[in-house]
C-alpha cells in the first residue's frame, strides 16, 4: 500500500516526519532534502566489501556548497527525519531535475519498518562535469 497525502499529513502533524517544507507534500509522496553533511570515502584505500571504509565528514552551512567531481561518490544526509512505523516501509527515488543533471541516488532506495532518524543517500555524478550540491535542495522523494 501506498499512502497518500491524508496519511501523510497525519504523520507529519504527530512529529513522525520532521523538518518538511511548505509544498513538499504530494498526492503520494513528500519530497525530501540534501541535508548538509556528507561523507566523502578517503581516495586510495582498498576497499573489501565486509569491512569499514573511511570516510571524511564535510559539515557545511547553508549557503555552502558540496562540489562532486566526474564519477565521484559521496554518502549525504536528508534535511527531514522520519519515523517509519513498524507496520510500513518507505521507498526513495531521485526526482527527474537530479536525474537530468547526471547525479543518481543509489542503493537506499527501502527504508526499513521501524527506522528512525535522517535517511541515507548514496549520490554518484554520472557525468563529466562538477555537480554542486547545495544544502535544502529537494532531491528525491
Amino acid at each position: 500500500m501506498i499512502y497518500g497525502d491524508t496519511i501523510i499529513k497525519t504523520m507529519i502533524e504527530s512529529g513522525r516526519i520532521k523538518n518538511i517544507y511548505e509544498g513538499a507534500l504530494n498526492p503520494a509522496s513528500i519530497n525530501i532534502r540534501l541535508g548538509n553533511t556528507f561523507l566523502v570515502p578517503v581516495r586510495d584505500q582498498i576497499i573489501r566489501l565486509g569491512e569499514e571504509i573511511e570516510y571524511e565528514t564535510f559539515r557545511i552551512n547553508e549557503k555552502e556548497i558540496m562540489w562532486i567531481e566526474p564519477g565521484d561518490f559521496v554518502l549525504a544526509t536528508t534535511k527531514e527525519w522520519f519515523d517509519i512505523p513498524i507496520t510500513a516501509s518507505a521507498f526513495v527515488h531521485g526526482r527527474s531535475s537530479i536525474g537530468r543533471a547526471g547525479l543518481t541516488i543509489q542503493n537506499a532506495g527501502f527504508v526499513d519498518p521501524g527506522f528512525r532518524g535522517h535517511i541515507t543517500l548514496e549520490l554518484k555524478n554520472e557525468t563529466s562535469m562538477t555537480i554542486g550540491l547545495v544544502p535544502g535542495y529537494p532531491v528525491g522523494q
